[in-house]
C-alpha cells in the first residue's frame, strides 16, 4: 500500500525542510532579484504574489513534483468528466458542470447533463427577472421588495457572501436577509422588520429535511399566515431550491417554483446552482452569468496551465508546505475590503469541511495533518486585533492577504489608505523591526509568510474566479493527502445526535452518557411550559404541557429523521 510520507519526494521535503529551516524570505530577494516576476502570475482579473513565502526554488521545484507524483492529473480529469470521485457516497463531483460554458456534452451515468442545467438557468433568469421588474406580485397585488434566504451551511455561506460582496451591483429596490442560526432570536429579529405582503422567502435546502432550515421555514410560514390571513397564498410568498420536490409542495410550494439541482452538488459548492438564486435577485441574471463566467475561466486555467503556472495548485503546494512540513496549523484569511468581509467564513466551511479528515479514502489512517484551521475577518480591523499575535506571538500563521484595486469613486483617499496599510503589514510580517540590535526583546521576528491576491475590481467575474481559486486548491491538497474532500460524515453525526434527543427529550433515557442526562434534565425543567423557558407554569398543567412538548418533539423529529447536507 502506497504511503505518502514513505515517499522519496515526502522525505526529500523533509530534509529541505531541515536544510532552510534557518533561512530567511528577504534573503531569497537579496539572491534573486527577480523573484517577485517569477512567484507571481495572473488569471483574467486576478494576481496572485506568493514571492513572500518561505519557499525556495528547490522547495518549489519538489513541490510540483511531489503533485506529479500524485494522482492529480488523473483525479482532475475525473472530476470534470463526471466521473465517480465522492468514493463513500457513490457520487460525482460536478460543481464545474454548472458553471460549464462549453458547447459539448457531460455524461454521467450515460445521460448529458448539461440539458438539465440549462433548462434550470433559464428558470431562474426568468424567475429572478419576474421579481426585480415587479411582474410578480404577492398575494395582495403588491410587489416584492423583501427576499428572505432560509438555508445553513453552503444554502447560507454562498449567496450570503456573494450578495454582500456584489452589493454595489443589488437591485435597488430589493432588500435582502439571510436566516441560518435555529436560535429563534435570529429569524425573529429578521421578521419584526419585514411586510408579508411584500417578503418573499427561499426555502434551501438539498433534501427539504434539514432541520435548522425546516424549523425557520416553518417558523416564516406561520407568521406570514398570521400577519397576512389564513387564506393567503403561501405559494406567491414561498419558493424552494432543494432537490426533493414533493416535499416542498407539501409545504405549500407551487411545482414550478422548486428549483431543481442534483445529488453530485455539494452544499459547500453549491452557490453556482439554484441555491444561487438570491445573487440571481440581486444582481440580476446577466450579473449571476457573469460570476459564472469566472468560476469558468479558471476552470479552465486549473485544467491547462502547467503545475509550476497553474495558480490553484501552486496555492496548494505552498499550503501543503506549510501544514506538513513547516507546522502551521491555521491559515488566515485577511481581505482588506469590507464587502468581502464574509469570505472568511465562507472559505472556512470550504476548506474546513472538505479537508478535515483523518483518513484516507480507503478509510485508512493517515499519519500526517490535512486541512488547516481556516479563520480571518477584515484587515484594517484585524490590525487592530488579532495582527499583534501574528507579528510577535509563538503561533506560526500564514496570511492570504486579499484586496481588489479599483477604488470606488467618492473615497479613492481610503482605498488608499486600505491598499497602502495591507502592502505594509506584508512588507512587516516579512521583515519584521530587527534593524538594529538582535537583543531588542521588543523587536518583531519577520519571516512570517503571506502572499497578496489581488483582484482588479471587485466585479461578479472576479468574485467567480476567486471562488473557483480556492475551490480548486482545496481539491488539490485533498487529491495529494489521499483523502476525499466531499463527503462530510462528522456533520451527518452531528445532526443525527441532535434528532435522537430530540426524539427522546421526553423520556429518562439511559441511551446517553451522564453530562448529556444530566443537561437534558435541566433542559426540561425550563420547558415545563409551552413557550416559557422560565418553567413557571403551576404543576398542574404538565400534562398538557407535556402533550405540546410531544407535538414540538415529532416536528423537530420529522426534520432530524432524514440527513439534509445544507
Amino acid at each position: 500500500m502506497f504511503q505518502l510520507t514513505r515517499s522519496v519526494t515526502w522525505q526529500a521535503l523533509k530534509g529541505l525542510q531541515e536544510k532552510t529551516a534557518a533561512d530567511r524570505i528577504r534573503d531569497y530577494f537579496t539572491a534573486d532579484p527577480e523573484r517577485f516576476d517569477k512567484m507571481s502570475l495572473r488569471v483574467g482579473g486576478l494576481f496572485l504574489d506568493y514571492s513572500k513565502q518561505p519557499v525556495s526554488d528547490e522547495v518549489l521545484a519538489k513541490l510540483i513534483e511531489l503533485a506529479n507524483h500524485s494522482a492529480l492529473v488523473q483525479r482532475r480529469a475525473q472530476m470534470f468528466s463526471g466521473d465517480i470521485i465522492n468514493v463513500t457516497e457513490n457520487r460525482p463531483v460536478l460543481h464545474t458542470a454548472l458553471r460549464n460554458l462549453g458547447e459539448g456534452p457531460l455524461m454521467v451515468d450515460g445521460q448529458d447533463v448539461m440539458p438539465e442545467i440549462q433548462r434550470t438557468r433559464e428558470q431562474i433568469r426568468s424567475f429572478s427577472e419576474a421579481v426585480r421588474s415587479g411582474e410578480w406580485k404577492g398575494h395582495s397585488g403588491s410587489r416584492i421588495t423583501d427576499v428572505v434566504n432560509i438555508g445553513i451551511g453552503g444554502s447560507d455561506l454562498g449567496p450570503n457572501m456573494a450578495c454582500r460582496a456584489l452589493l454595489k451591483h443589488r437591485h435597488s429596490g430589493l432588500n435582502f436577509h439571510f436566516v441560518s442560526n435555529v436560535d429563534g432570536a435570529h429569524i425573529q429579529k429578521v421578521l419584526s422588520r419585514l411586510d408579508p405582503a411584500t417578503t418573499l422567502f427561499i426555502v434551501s435546502t438539498k433534501t427539504f429535511s434539514t432541520q435548522e432550515t425546516l424549523l425557520n421555514a416553518h417558523t416564516a410560514r406561520r407568521w406570514f399566515l398570521e400577519q397576512a390571513g389564513p387564506d393567503a397564498d403561501v405559494g406567491a410568498h414561498f419558493i424552494a431550491a432543494s432537490t426533493n420536490r414533493q416535499a416542498a409542495m407539501a409545504f405549500g410550494i407551487r411545482e414550478e417554483n422548486v428549483f431543481e439541482f442534483w445529488a453530485w452538488v455539494g452544499g459547500r459548492y453549491s452557490m453556482w446552482s439554484s441555491i444561487g438564486l438570491p445573487i440571481a435577485l440581486s444582481i440580476g441574471f446577466d450579473g449571476f452569468m457573469e460570476l459564472l463566467e469566472g468560476a469558468y475561466e479558471m476552470d479552465q486555467h486549473f485544467l491547462s496551465a502547467p503545475f509550476a503556472e497553474n495558480m490553484p495548485v501552486l496555492m496548494a503546494l505552498i499550503g501543503i508546505w506549510h501544514i506538513n512540513f513547516q507546522g502551521a496549523e491555521t491559515q488566515a484569511i485577511v481581505p482588506y475590503d469590507q464587502a468581502l468581509h464574509q469570505l472568511p467564513a465562507f472559505l472556512q466551511q470550504l476548506d474546513m469541511e472538505s479537508n478535515g479528515k483523518s483518513v484516507d479514502i480507503f478509510g485508512n489512517p493517515v499519519d500526517y495533518k490535512t486541512g488547516p484551521i481556516v479563520w480571518g475577518q477584515t484587515g484594517s480591523n484585524g490590525q487592530h486585533a488579532f495582527f499583534q499575535l501574528l507579528h510577535q506571538g509563538t503561533r506560526y500563521v500564514p496570511i492570504d492577504f486579499i484586496a481588489s484595486l479599483k477604488p470606488e469613486p467618492g473615497v479613492e483617499d481610503h482605498h488608499f489608505a486600505l491598499l497602502t496599510n495591507m502592502m505594509a503589514q506584508a512588507n512587516a510580517f516579512m521583515e519584521g523591526s530587527q534593524t538594529g540590535s538582535r537583543l531588542d526583546p521588543y523587536s518583531c521576528p519577520g519571516n512570517r509568510p503571506s502572499s497578496v491576491l489581488l483582484l482588479d475590481e471587485l466585479t461578479p467575474k472576479n468574485l467567480g474566479a476567486l471562488i473557483a481559486l480556492y475551490e480548486h486548491k482545496v481539491f488539490v491538497q485533498g487529491v495529494i493527502w489521499n483523502i476525499n474532500s466531499f463527503d462530510q460524515w462528522g456533520v451527518q453525526l452531528g445532526k443525527r445526535i441532535a434528532g435522537e434527543i430530540s426524539e427522546r427529550i421526553d423520556a429518562q433515557s439511559q441511551d446517553f452518557d451522564a453530562s448529556t442526562q444530566g443537561l437534558l434534565a435541566l433542559v426540561r425543567e425550563h420547558f415545563t411550559s409551552d413557550g416559557d423557558p422560565s418553567g413557571d407554569a403551576a404543576p398542574e398543567d404538565g400534562k398538557a404541557n407535556e402533550g405540546k412538548m410531544e407535538e414540538r418533539r415529532k416536528d423537530k423529529g420529522k426534520a432530524g429523521k432524514r440527513d439534509g447536507k445544507g
